[in-house]
């Protein structure tokens, strides 16, 4: 009875395995695919080595294993800083109330922020028909969050009104400010020439040069989306959470930028 008893099902044991699930799968979205990975796979054999290793008859080894599992809480934050970083974004994000918005326009109407958004967003797609066109690379990063202190350190300030033209002009090969990323942000051109981070992931596909790592980096790192035209082949991606979409429509641009911008 005892035994039963130990493992007696209650609403609350449900709900701890829902959220334990719920976090090991976010964990695993968020390293899979990346170094983190392996690391992570490293790190647990040194666990079970731990609970393995008979502290008796191997007292080194077993008193080195022993101070690594001291201190695995700080070895995990050191290692995974970037992988926990993203996942209190996540997090954050999901909680948000800008997640939410679809709810309000629900409730008090969608037509009037629908028009509005597609007013923004305008500028945005004919720029990218005009790039896709004549094969010019690009990359455009909406960042919901403008981390001054992350962008500007390797940015050039703009401060401007989101237009195709200067979009076009930014990314012409002839134009200085061309290298790098465009971030917008608060309805605003907020800088160019951006350098930024580059994905760990070693799963991507053979074409995808330092552009495309870079707005899949940036997605990682940041709450941000970001829209990568290849110069090679003119060919769309867009970016979100670490992930990317390859090949896609104006129509299919035209969905996500209203969802996520």
């Amino acid at each position: 009875m005892q035994f039963f008893n130990l493992f007696k099902i209650t609403p609350y044991s449900i709900l701890d395995i829902f959220l334990l699930s719920v976090i090991i799968y976010q964990l695993y979205n968020l390293i899979r695919g990346t170094i983190a990975a392996n690391i992570f796979i490293g790190l647990a054999i040194i666990y079970l080595l731990y609970f393995i290793v008979p502290e008796t008859k191997m007292p080194l080894l077993a008193g080195i294993l022993k101070k690594v599992a001291d201190v695995g809480i700080i070895v995990v934050i050191v290692i995974f800083q970037q992988e926990v970083r993203r996942f209190l974004l996540v997090v954050g994000k999901n909680a948000s109330l800008q997640r939410n918005k679809a709810w309000w326009q629900y409730f008090f109407g969608r037509s009037a922020a629908e028009k509005n958004n597609y007013v923004r967003i305008k500028p945005i797609i004919d720029a990218c028909k005009s790039l896709k066109q004549s094969r010019t690379g690009a990359l455009i990063v909406f960042a919901k969050y403008y981390d001054e202190q992350f962008y500007q350190n390797s940015c050039e300030v703009i401060e401007g009104k989101i237009s195709k033209r200067l979009l076009e002009s930014i990314f012409q090969k002839t134009s200085p400010l061309h290298d790098g990323a465009v971030v917008i942000a608060e309805n605003k051109l907020k800088s160019a020439s951006c350098i930024l981070p580059l994905t760990e992931k070693t799963d991507l596909p053979p074409q995808f040069g330092l552009r495309h790592r870079a707005g899949i980096g940036v997605t990682e790192t940041n709450d941000a989306t970001a829209i990568i035209i290849s110069e090679e082949t003119g060919e769309i991606s867009y970016a979100k959470q670490g992930r990317v979409k390859m090949n896609i429509s104006f129509a299919e641009l035209e969905k996500l930028l209203n969802k996520d911008f």
